[in-house]
């Protein structure tokens, strides 16, 4: 059952957009052209959890939930000749133009959320300005009382920088906000800081994995204004 909540702290892949049908196309992209051949393509596959030939991540691909830096730390070992900082411009860039595939018609709901008296946030370990495009292209920055990304200022996720920041910008308290997330990194960001926490299954990760973290699982994120009235 649903405590009182004034605000939710949204991930933003695999939670607002639908994770393989966002990235599965882009990874692919991405990786054929930074590769030399097909087989330099599938080695930097490997070393991100991705494989080519079915579009598939691995439930502990750096892709999911961690950071652009972290991505880039995996290939360079691949990439001789390239330091991290330039992969991970290179995925930023190529990051901001990567087309989103929404999980819910995302403005009604926001609206919805919004129409209630919440505070809505962005916490995603993505660079906030590939974040902030994202939100852009889909008319909805403006529904959105805080963004954040990992290179924001307040960490990345599993650590609470971002939650907490939430919760101070809007002057809410933490005990009565929920995270919103599809990974553990989310869950467990939302717990350290205070937060409920809502799992969503528009991710990589399974609901067992999910819920021993979780105070709900749902579906995605169009089933939380059914949840809030529970």
């Amino acid at each position: 059952m649903a405590r009182a909540i004034d605000g939710l702290v949204f991930d933003k892949d695999g939670t607002l957009f639908d994770f393989r049908k966002s990235w599965g196309g882009w990874a692919k992209g991405l990786l054929v052209q930074m590769a030399q051949d097909d087989a330099h393509a599938h080695q930097l596959g490997q070393a991100i959890g991705y494989d080519l030939p079915t579009g598939e991540f691995a439930p502990d691909s750096p892709v999911i939930a961690a950071t652009a830096a972290d991505i880039a730390l995996a290939l360079s070992r691949h990439l001789p000749g390239q330091t991290v900082s330039q992969i991970t411009g290179h995925i930023n860039a190529a990051a901001a133009m990567a087309p989103m595939a929404p999980a819910v018609p995302l403005r009604p709901l926001l609206m919805a959320l919004r129409a209630r008296g919440l505070k809505i946030g962005l916490a995603t370990n993505d660079t906030e300005a590939p974040a902030r495009a994202h939100l852009h292209a889909h008319g909805i920055i403006d529904l959105f009382d805080f963004i954040a990304g990992y290179d924001s200022g307040h960490g990345p996720k599993p650590g609470p920088g971002m939650c907490r920041a939430f919760a101070h910008h809007t002057g809410l308290s933490a005990a009565r906000c929920a995270m919103v997330g599809d990974s553990l990194h989310d869950l467990h960001a939302g717990k350290a800081a205070g937060m409920q926490t809502i799992a969503v299954l528009t991710g990589v990760a399974e609901r067992a994995d999910l819920a021993p973290a979780a105070d709900v699982v749902l579906p995605d994120i169009g089933a939380i204004p059914a949840w809030l009235d529970s």
